[in-house]
């Protein structure tokens, strides 16, 4: 596939790119040279490949899921400009 240079400025003017006219030739260029990539990818017989995350065979780790309170209560009130019973005190704003 072929792209043309009013493809290429209509592109970039898409993308919020300026480009230069003198410099639309050598995008157009580029746009086609990616096309082109794309087209080879497709021809790929990829029947029966699993996704992948990764190039090298691994398995994320996994953690319990429990719910804490993090145990660092302490510390995150330490911050607090007022802080009563273990919660932020907070002025009261509805009448």
């Amino acid at each position: 596939m072929s792209i043309n240079e009013q493809t290429a400025a209509r592109v970039a003017k898409l993308a919020r790119i300026k480009v230069e006219p003198d410099a639309l030739p050598a995008l157009a260029q580029e746009f086609s040279a990616i096309l082109g990539f794309i087209e080879q990818l497709n021809e790929v017989d990829v029947e029966g490949v699993e996704p992948m995350t990764s190039v090298t065979p691994q398995r994320l780790t996994r953690r319990a899921d429990e719910v804490t309170d993090g145990a660092q209560q302490d510390k995150v009130l330490a911050n607090a400009p007022d802080a009563r019973e273990g919660f932020f005190a907070v002025p009261k704003v509805v009448e």
